[in-house]
């Protein structure tokens, strides 16, 4: 029988470039029909109805020995920020209306 992990209630404010936001957790990595899938972090400003971002971060490499449960990921404050400021230069603006906007975070 398959046992699954219960979802991390993960949420936090971050102030990047004057403007107030919260990001929660979104989706820890994992294995789907599609293939594997990375972290996902959802953004939005604290105050308001307006455009949310999705930081979409790639599935971790495997690292060598023997194939264990992925290990929860280690959310670094810093790490975010660099998502979000990164999404701001390629048009995402905290304040505009619509769709959500992916962003895929390159690797470091």
């Amino acid at each position: 029988m398959a046992h699954s992990r219960a979802k991390r209630s993960v949420e936090a404010k971050v102030v990047v470039d004057g403007y107030e936001l919260v990001w929660t957790l979104e989706r820890e990595p994992k294995w789907h029909t599609d293939g594997p899938r990375g972290l996902a972090i959802s953004v939005k400003l604290t105050e308001g109805n307006h455009k949310e971002l999705l930081l979409e971060y790639p599935y971790p490499k495997w690292k060598p020995g023997p194939v264990r449960n992925l290990e929860r990921p280690r959310i670094m404050p810093g790490v975010i920020e660099a998502g979000i400021r990164a999404a701001m230069e390629a048009g995402w603006d905290p304040t505009s209306r619509g769709r959500v906007f992916a962003f895929q975070v390159e690797e470091e």
